[in-house]
C-alpha cells in the first residue's frame, strides 16, 4: 500500500512516522507483569533483557559496560572510543563536561585525534571478559580492516560494525571497500551491523551473514544529521521496513533469523515498547543510559559524529543525571517521565497488550496517534 504525498508538481515523497507518532492498543486478553519473559537470545547468547548500551563514550566505560552486562543487557564499548586512544582518558572526560558550547565540539575533535592503540584494544576487551559479561565492542566500518585482528585476538564475543550509515555496497575511489560478506564469513564471531533504514539496504546486509542489523540514521539526541547533511529516517517506518526485510529474507534464505536491533531515538520508556512493537527485537539505548550517575559523560551526552575532523553532525548536549544505572533500568521510579524503569514499563506494556514473550509483542496492534508533551 503506497501512502504518498505530493511535494510539488515534480516530487512525491512517501510518509513516514517517528516512534512519536505511534502508539500501542491494549487487546482483549492482559496478563500480570511479574508473568511476562523480557529475556532476549541473540546467537549463542542468552540476555536477561533486550536492551543493548550504545558504543559511546558519554555512555559506556569498561566498568559501566561491566555494570550494565551484570544488570542483565549487553554494554558495547566503543573501541574507536577514548578508551583505545589513552591509558586513562578520565580527566579528558571530566574536562568535556566542563567545556563551555563554543568550545565542545573543537576539543571533541582535537583528543578523538589520538592515534587508536591496538593493545589498548586488547585490555579492554580482556577486562570486560575477565568480568564474566557478553564482551562486546564496536569498530567503525572505515577502522574494521586495520583494527578487525586485535578485537577478535582479545575474545570478543559480538562484534557490532556500526556507523551512521553502512551498507553492503560501498563504492569508493580511495580505497579499497571492506567486503562484508567475506569478512563475516571468515570471521568465526558473530556480527552486528548497522544502521540502516530501508528494507532494501537491510536486506543487503542480512545477506553478508550478519547475526543481526541495527537500524537507525540520525535519529538520537545527540546528532544533527538532519540539520547538516538534510537526511533523516523517522525511526518507526525504519524499523517496519527492516523487519519487512527480515521476513522476505527468512523466506529466501530457508529461515535464517536476522535479530533487528533499534538504533536511535530510544531516549523513554515508551520508546522501547514502541520500537519492539514495529517489529525490533530489541533496541540500542544511548541517552537513557547516559543520564545515569555512572554514566562516563556526567552528564553529557555526545557520538563519533560529533567528533569528525571535517564535518561534525553531531553535538555534545546535556541530558541531565536521573538516577542510578539500576533505577533506569528497573526502578523504583521516582519519576512519570519515562526515563526511568525501562524493564518494567516493558513489562506492563505487555500485560497491557496480552503478551507473554517480547517477540510475541511484535504482533501488538499500532495506530498513528501523533503526540506532543504538553
Amino acid at each position: 500500500m503506497s501512502d504518498e504525498v505530493e511535494i510539488g508538481r515534480g516530487k512525491r515523497a512517501r510518509r513516514a512516522y517517528t516512534l512519536d507518532d505511534i502508539a500501542l492498543v491494549p487487546s482483549r486478553r492482559t496478563r500480570d507483569p511479574e508473568d511476562v519473559n523480557v529475556g532476549w537470545q541473540i546467537d549463542a547468547y542468552h540476555v536477561d533483557i533486550p536492551l543493548m548500551a550504545a558504543p559511546m563514550d558519554s555512555v559506556m566505560s569498561p566498568e559501566t559496560a561491566i555494570a550494565f552486562g551484570r544488570l542483565g543487557g549487553i554494554g558495547v564499548l566503543d573501541l574507536d572510543g577514548l578508551w583505545t586512544r589513552y591509558e586513562d582518558p578520565t580527566p579528558i572526560l571530566d574536562g568535556i563536561a566542563h567545556l563551555g558550547e563554543e568550545e565542545s565540539i573543537a576539543t571533541l575533535q582535537r583528543v578523538y585525534s589520538e592515534p587508536i592503540k591496538p593493545s589498548l584494544i586488547t585490555a579492554r576487551l580482556k577486562q570486560l571478559s575477565e568480568a564474566g559479561v557478553v564482551v562486546a565492542g564496536k569498530l567503525s566500518p572505515q577502522r574494521v580492516q586495520q583494527y578487525w585482528r586485535a578485537v577478535v585476538d582479545a575474545g570478543v564475543d559480538l562484534f557490532i560494525i556500526r556507523g551512521s550509515t553502512v551498507s553492503a555496497e560501498h563504492v569508493s575511489s580511495r580505497r579499497e571497500p571492506l567486503n562484508l560478506k567475506r569478512f563475516i564469513y571468515e570471521l568465526d564471531v558473530p556480527v552486528i551491523v548497522g544502521g540502516v533504514c530501508t528494507d532494501t539496504a537491510a536486506l543487503h546486509l542480512m545477506r553478508t551473514g550478519a547475526a543481526g542489523v541495527l537500524v537507525g540514521f540520525g535519529g538520537g539526541a545527540a546528532h544533527s544529521t538532519r540539520q547538516s547533511l538534510g537526511v533523516h529516517a523517522p525511526m518507526a517506518t525504519a524499523i517496519a521496513d527492516v523487519a519487512a526485510a527480515r521476513r522476505d529474507y527468512m523466506d529466501e534464505s530457508g529461515g535464517r533469523y536476522v535479530h533487528v536491533i533499534a538504533d536511535g531515538g530510544i531516549g523513554r520508556s515508551g520508546d522501547l515498547s514502541r520500537a519492539i512493537a514495529c517489529g525490533a527485537d530489541a533496541v540500542m539505548l544511548g541517552a537513557a543510559i547516559a543520564r545515569a550517575e555512572e554514566a562516563p559523560g556526567r552528564g553529557w551526552h555526545w557520538g563519533s559524529e560529533a567528533t569528525h575532523p571535517d564535518m561534525p553532525r553531531g553535538q555534545r548536549v546535556h541530558v541531565g543525571t536521573t538516577g542510578t544505572l539500576e533505577q533506569i533500568l528497573y526502578g523504583p521510579s521516582t519519576r512519570a517521565d519515562g526515563s526511568l524503569n525501562f524493564v518494567g514499563a516493558l513489562k506492563r506494556t505487555m500485560a497491557s497488550t496480552g503478551y507473554s514473550e517480547v517477540k510475541d509483542l511484535q504482533r501488538a496492534q499500532v495506530v498513528v496517534s501523533p503526540y506532543s508533551a504538553s
